[in-house]
């Protein structure tokens, strides 16, 4: 099974053809096609390339298929003995890709 590493936003993850990830919002549309050129790792069966930094001449294309909040998270900050509290709320923004083809 052919899987590479990519970096995208900062982060890093492990991807397949026809994989469905949900990672931090991307500034393209949704729908449209992309190519990144950030792969860190290639593995082909038996065979793994690994980059220094970046593999060269590899690429991942994906689409964007939707962009979406993620689930509500509450933060908290309290102070003992001085009736200090206060509690926020933060959905954090989404995108989920669909990854389309791994190139090397």
């Amino acid at each position: 099974m052919a899987y590479a590493i990519i970096q995208l936003n900062g982060k890093q993850y492990k991807v397949s053809p026809k994989d469905e990830i949900i990672v931090d919002r991307v500034p393209q549309a949704a729908g449209e096609k992309v190519t990144s050129g950030d792969v860190l790792l290639v593995c082909d069966g038996d065979k793994v390339n690994v980059g220094t930094p970046l593999v060269s001449g590899a690429s991942v294309s994906y689409t964007i298929k939707d962009h979406q909040r993620g689930k509500k998270i509450r933060v908290s900050k309290y102070k003992s003995k001085s009736r200090y509290r206060r509690v926020q709320g933060h959905r954090q923004e989404q995108s989920v890709l669909v990854i389309e083809a791994i190139k090397v």
